[in-house]
This record gives C-alpha cells, structure tokens and sequence, in this order.
C-alpha cells in the first residue's frame, strides 16, 4: 500500500448486479490514480439495509487483485472475534497485503446493537475486549479470553495473517483516541478539523511511543460531491443515510472540483492523514471515479515524499 493512499468506496455497482458492467467500472479504478477501495458495515441500518464488510472486501479483492482494501468501518462489537479472526485469517490467505481492517463502535443507530444482543451503552467496552481478543488470536496461538461479554478457552486461527493485518480505529471521542493508542495501528478520523485531526494524531503517538517504536497508519474518512450539483449530491446522500440535515457535517464534507476537494484535504495530510477514503457522490458513478482519480494525482504530485 502505497503510504498516502487515496481510496473511493467499493460501491454496489461493483458488487452486484450485470458482472460485465461490474468488470468495466473495476478497470476503470484499476487503469486510474486510486489507490484503494473502503467498504462500510452494518448489519441493519435504520431501515434493515446493511453490508458485510468482511464479504464485500473478500468479492472486490477478487474482482481487482491488486487493489487494497480497506473496511471503514467494520463494527466488531457486533461478530464474535474468534470468527472474525479466522475470516481475517482467509482474507490474508486470498489477498495477502491488501486488507486494511478499520474498525469503530457504530452507535448511529442504537437498535442495530440491541437486535444483535449487544448493549449500546456498553459497545465501547465490548469492543475494547473485542480487539484485545482478536489482537491475540491474530498471533496463531492459543488464546483464552474472560469478560462479560464472551468467553472462550484455547480458540486458535491458523494461519495468521503474513503480512500482518494493520487495524484502524474510528471515533472522534476520547474513549476511540485511548482505544487507538492501546490496540491500533493507527486512527481513521472523521468529522474533525484539521487541526483536531493533528492533535488527535499527537496524542496517540506520544501516548504509545512511551512503550513501543511503532509506524503508525492515519487516515480520515469523509464524504464528497463531484461534478454538476455537486453540493447537491453530496447532501442528498449524507441525509438519505444519517437522517439529519447536511448544515451539520458541510464543514467537513468538500464538494466541487478535483482541485478543490484536493485543496481541502491537503491539511490533512499536513497533520499526518496518509489514508484518505473519499465516499463521492456525483451524476454518476464513472464521473466520481474520474474526480477521485484526479484528486489523487493532485495531492501525489503535491506531495511526491509522501
């Protein structure tokens, strides 16, 4: 993975549907500037919709073999982490390299943790024992685990991943910035400035260096309109999704040209984003690919260190 990585979503069209369309769209990604696909989660969403992170990365590391993928993000709390080690552990024997595993508490929709038997109000440390289990099990060797929330005794994966899987960890809060410093490889901001980003950044670096020497993976995950309308698109996306009106997420939600959106992730990237995941909305899907595609070369040839 190249160290800035700028990624659009792994949309439905890549997923189902006409398989020759999907394989066009595929190689449109694959023959442009992009670096990487990301993938949402949820099991059901406000009104039952839902995608497996898991197994979208698995049928898009299929489709494009060599493109990363990175899930963004995946709600652990919500699978026991004995089956998502071993389904990492097969992600790694297919795609060796290519998964980046985001992961994050959800919360957007209370109901979606109570009908899979978790207690919203307790997703952070559930998820906190969640990492910390599969974190170990990630090793191949035996592991044994005791909360309130699962139990198990001598679970092992084999083979564990090689190369390592990196793990992202989402959140704005100070409880996602400790749990980053504590299990993560890196954080994946969203709805921050840059200015939180940066400091955020500084807090888990100086938090975890104080043990361990590490090479950390940031990133910021945002929306984006592309195009004629643009703000339009965007908007009606974000509010389609999140229910709530677009004023509340427009300040860090760019829309227009490619050198804009390039121009206002570039502080970003200033305070330590190399993973940018960019869920563009537009006329069409082939018109946010092209835009993505032309952000990407912007903030390459910006910063051609990086």
């Amino acid at each position: 993975m190249k160290r800035l990585s700028i990624g659009i979503t792994g949309s439905d069209d890549l997923l189902k549907g006409d398989f020759k369309a999907r394989t066009l769209l595929a190689d449109r990604i694959s023959n442009s500037d992009i670096n990487h696909l990301f993938v949402a989660d949820h099991i059901s969403f406000h009104t039952g919709l839902g995608m497996d992170a898991l197994i979208n990365s698995a049928t898009l590391a299929a489709i494009m073999p060599q493109m990363t993928i990175v899930t963004g993000v995946y709600l652990l709390a919500l699978r026991h982490p004995v089956v998502v080690a071993r389904q990492l552990s097969s992600l790694s024997v297919s795609a060796p390299g290519r998964i980046v595993f985001g992961i994050g508490i959800g919360g957007e929709d209370r109901h979606e943790m109570e009908i899979c038997g978790v207690d919203p109000s307790k997703r952070g440390n559930h998820t906190n024992h969640s990492l910390e289990a599969l974190r170990k099990l990630m090793t191949g060797e035996k592991v044994s685990h005791n909360s309130d929330f699962f139990n198990f005794s001598k679970a092992q994966i084999r083979p564990p991943p090689k190369p390592e899987i990196p793990i992202l960890i989402g959140g704005r809060s100070k409880a996602a910035i400790r749990r980053t410093a504590k299990f993560g490889d890196g954080w994946l901001g969203v709805w921050v400035s840059p200015d939180r980003f940066r400091n955020c950044v500084s807090t888990i670096e100086e938090t975890r260096t104080k043990s361990e020497n590490k090479t950390w993976i940031h990133g910021i995950q945002l929306w984006a309109g592309v195009g004629k309308d643009a703000r339009t698109h965007v908007a009606r996306g974000m509010e389609d999704i999140y229910k709530v009106p677009f004023e509340k997420f427009e300040r860090y939600s760019p829309y227009g040209s490619a050198e804009r959106i390039g121009d206002f992730l570039s502080p970003y990237i200033e305070a330590g984003a190399r993973i940018i995941n960019i869920e563009a909305r537009g006329n069409s899907k082939e018109e946010s690919i092209d835009i993505v595609s032309e952000v990407s070369s912007i903030l390459h040839q910006r910063y051609p260190e990086i």
